[in-house]
Order: structure tokens, then sequence, then C-alpha cells
């Protein structure tokens, strides 16, 4: 029985090699599957757009359409799961809500008030949303009668956007989604042959409207792409590839993430060698890594809510709404992970961003004036984490930073540097002239005294300078955006 019982779990694990089941490798291939359409490279992009991105520390999002109407209510009736889903629910009527367009009339929509605001918060880049899953499109298209123009508002509501983010100089990356609850060719999977045919038409349809979008606003720096899960579009290995290529021609340096692409195998993200596809992780929705390992050397981001799960608007919170210096934290330690931190709006159906986002960018905000320098251009430093905090460092000039969440009650901040590398000077980033006070123990261990008899209410950053340059394992990325 033993011997059964151990050829069963080898048998598994061969399926697992073969699917790719539980792997996100670029940086170790574990199988050697010969792919037609898996990872286009192994490894980081090197290039001036990735470099960029890689750089940016802080994003915005976007989630807006008609869904906003109901802000999740329908004749009375609450609505539980995500805004932007609710034409999915069992208590919201398909052609009432597929009707809703006509009453689309954001009368309080200011494309350079949300610009203006994204940049006070610090984002250097913002995705929106061109269409969710409802199929309604924020720019004219002219592959659907399903659009904005056919709207009380008219007017094209992507193109205002990117010209506004535009001018105060964030990058702009375009979300759009592959399900499309509106067009009659849409499958989830495909069992009949008409499924097939009709399925063709809509892969064409989806094709033309990328190339629309990227041909109406060639500012795309790239594009961020959901609802890539269904079993019809996992079979589309080859087609998806192609039309990949043929995005990136449109745009040299685009950026695309792991969700867009299947491979021959219908894996996303990962190919079966357990290598990426794409250009960085998307798999951080919602959640974060804890350790530098568990992205196996990828970039990547995490895209986040402020309540815990609602991205487009639902006019009622419930559960747990993170405060400033918990997104500050999550910002902070994507950051030291290499990565970068993307927080979500959701504007109510008029147009205006709710007062509760407003607070919170406004406070990020205020934190980022003063503490950006430990946040752009910078990434892992591979030192010991300490409970105090994150370590984060420059990627140009090698500066580093200590960002500390938990204040020691005694004052002393442990820190604990590579063989040879000694704390020469630590000083608080907002008060340089406040040199403080540093001793050596032993293994590289060094004590750095900070006991203030008002002590901060808000995350603060600490700079340290060292007997020498402690270079990462990303110096080959090291130019900034100028």
């Amino acid at each position: 029985m033993k011997i059964l019982y151990h050829l069963t779990q080898i048998q598994l694990l061969i399926v697992f090699f073969i699917l790719g089941v539980g792997y996100g490798q670029s940086d170790e291939k574990r199988t050697n599957i010969t792919l037609k359409y898996g990872a286009e490279r192994i490894g980081k992009r090197t290039d001036q757009p990735m470099q960029d991105w890689r750089n940016y520390g802080l994003g915005q999002f976007i989630h807006w359409g008609v869904y906003a109407i109901p802000g999740g209510h329908w004749n009375g009736k609450y609505y539980a799961g995500a805004a932007e889903w609710i034409r999915s629910w069992e208590g919201m009527p398909n052609e009432a809500y597929d009707n809703l367009y006509k009453e689309f009339n954001p009368k309080n929509f200011n494309a350079n008030a949300w610009a203006k605001q994204a940049k006070e918060l610090g984002a250097k880049y913002v995705i929106i949303t061109t269409k969710h899953h409802d199929g309604f499109c924020l720019w004219p298209s002219e592959y659907t009668d399903y659009t904005i123009a056919n709207t009380p508002y008219k007017k094209d509501i992507i193109g205002a956007l990117v010209e506004a983010y535009d001018k105060q100089g964030i990058d702009v990356y375009l979300y759009f989604s592959i399900i499309d609850w509106n067009h009659f060719g849409y499958k989830s999977k495909l069992v009949t042959d008409k499924d097939r045919t009709d399925y063709e038409v809509f892969k064409e349809f989806t094709r033309n409207q990328l190339i629309e979008l990227l041909t109406r606003y060639p500012e795309t720096k790239g594009l961020w792409f959901d609802g890539t899960w269904d079993a019809a579009w996992k079979e589309q290995a080859s087609y998806v590839y192609d039309l990949d290529k043929e995005l990136r021609e449109m745009i040299p340096g685009l950026i695309i993430g792991s969700r867009f692409r299947p491979d021959d195998y219908g894996n996303r993200h990962f190919d079966a060698n357990g290598n990426m596809m794409g250009d960085y992780e998307q798999g951080w929705e919602r959640k974060m890594p804890n350790t530098i390992e568990e992205v196996h050397g990828n970039d990547w981001d995490c895209v986040m809510t402020i309540p815990e799960n609602q991205w487009g608007y639902h006019s009622d919170w419930r559960g747990h709404v993170k405060t400033s210096n918990e997104l500050i934290e999550m910002l902070v330690k994507a950051v030291a992970l290499d990565g970068n931190f993307v927080l979500n709006f959701g504007p109510d159906g008029l147009g205006t961003i709710r007062k509760e986002e407003t607070k919170l960018a406004k406070q990020v905000g205020e934190w980022m004036k003063v503490n950006s320098t430990a946040i752009y251009n910078c990434g892992y430093l591979d030192w010991e984490k300490q409970d105090w905090g994150y370590f984060t460092t420059n990627r140009i000039t090698q500066e580093k930073y200590m960002v500390v969440f938990n204040q020691p009650i005694s004052g002393v901040y442990t820190v604990k540097t590579k063989k040879g590398v000694s704390i020469e000077k630590a000083y608080l980033l907002d008060n340089p002239g406040l040199e403080l006070s540093i001793e050596k123990t032993y293994n590289n261990e060094f004590l750095i005294q900070y006991n203030p008899e008002n002590h901060p209410e808000e995350p603060f950053v600490m700079v340290i300078e060292t007997n020498k340059d402690q270079n990462n394992s990303d110096n080959q990325y090291l130019q900034p955006k100028i």
C-alpha cells in the first residue's frame, strides 16, 4: 500500500509539472516542456519603459462605469458583492441593468480634478477601466452601440482622462476586460459548434477594440487585462500570442502584465515550465507577499481596495475600511519587496470621488510629500527585516531608508547589515540636522537610538549612511524617468 501511495504522489507531481500548477518563478525553470506560447523571456525586461514602471512606487486605479448608478443596491435590496458585478446578481434584472446607460450622465465629472487629486496623492501611474465585464465602453467605440456616445453625457470619458493625467505627468494604463456580457459572441466555455462560431466573431471584436484604444490614445503606456480566466479564452493560446505581439508593435515599450496570455496548456500568469508570461506579475490582488522569495525575482504590483472588496462605487461600505496608516504600510511593504502599490478609487454615478476616498488620498498624499524619497525609484534592500518596519533603498543613489511603523518603547532600533557594511550615520529624513546615536554590537548588528518625548503618530523615515555601497540585485535597472 505504501508503494502504491508514493507512486500516486509521483504521478500527481508529474501532472502538476505539466499544468504549471503552483509555480510562479521566472528565474528558475522547474521543467523543460516544449511550448509554442510560453514565456517570452526568462528574467526581467531592462528597457526604459519597464525601468520607469519599476520605479513608480505608487499608482492609482479607477473603476467606473454604469454600475456606479445602482451603487450596490437594486429595488431596496443590498448587494453584498463587488459593485461592478451587480449585473450577475439574481436580484438585478439583466434588462434593467443593460438600460442603465440611458441614465448615465455624470454631471460632476471633472477629469482635471481627478488627475490633480492623483498628483497630490503621489501616484506616478493610473489604471483606468475602459470597460468592465458588462461591456459598457467609456470611449465611443465604433464596434458597439453600448458606449458613452449613446448616453445623455455623450462625451469621451477615456479621452478626457488620458489627456488630464498626461498633463499631470502621470502615466496612463488602460484596463480592459475580456469578458463582455453585452456581446452575443462572448462565451465562458465553448461546448457547441455555434459557440465556437460565435466566439470567432467575439475574438475579432475584442481585437478591434484593443487596436482602437491604442490608436485613439497613443499616450497609453500599458494594458491591464481582466476576465481572462474563462475556459474559452484559455483555449486561444495561438490567437492571443499573435494579438499580444500586434499590440506591442503598435506602441513600442507597451507593458502588459501576466493575466493576458494563456500558454499551450491554458495556464495563466505562469507557463507550464513555471516561467512568468507578460512583463510583471498580476497575481497580487488585494493581497501581498511577505518575503522577497515569494515574488521569485519577478516585477509585480499589488492592486488594493480601501474597503474589503469594493472596486466600483458601492454606496454602502461594510466590513473593515483601511486607514491611511494601513495603506501607507502596504505601499512601503510593496516597495520594500521590489513591487508597486496601486490604490483603487470608485467614483459614483455623477462622477464624484467619494469623501472617504478623498480624505484618505489627502492623508496618504501629505505623508508622501514628506517621505516619497523612500518610495520613488526605490526597492529591496537585502538586510534582515526587523519588527520596527521596512528597509528600502534607492536604485540610483544606493541611499538606504528605514521606514518605521512600530516604535520600540526603548527607542532602540536594531539594524543588521551585511558582512563588512558599517552604519556611519543615521538621521531623520524630515530633520537631517538631528543626527542619531549609533552603537555597534556584534555580527554586523547596530543599534540606533531615537526616543522622542512625543512619539510620531504616523510612520516616519530614517536615512542611514554606510561605509560603502551595498549593491542590490536590480542595479542593472537604475535609470530613472527623466
